[in-house]
């Protein structure tokens, strides 16, 4: 699975909690331009484990943009593939 792919997903996942797509690009961050709360958080971390079997918390982490979340998402796929 590609960057690009894990990116879609995420903006997948971001639309269904009503983010509007226009506003999800690489350089958006989590909180501070979407403004996600912790509940939003979670169901985000859910909906990449229930999508892509992959467990990211990102309620602990700092502030991340969209890529970096992929980033982190990547890594993780292919750690799970070893």
């Amino acid at each position: 699975m590609d960057i690009q792919e894990v990116m879609d997903v995420l903006k997948a996942i971001l639309v269904d909690l009503g983010i509007s797509a226009e506003s999800l690009h690489e350089e958006t961050l989590l909180y501070k331009d979407l403004q996600l709360d912790s509940t939003e958080t979670v169901e985000v971390s859910l909906g990449l484990k229930r999508r892509l079997g992959v467990s990211v918390k990102l309620e602990s982490r700092q502030d991340m943009t969209l890529i970096q979340v992929c980033g982190l998402i990547e890594a993780a796929v292919a750690t799970s593939s070893q």
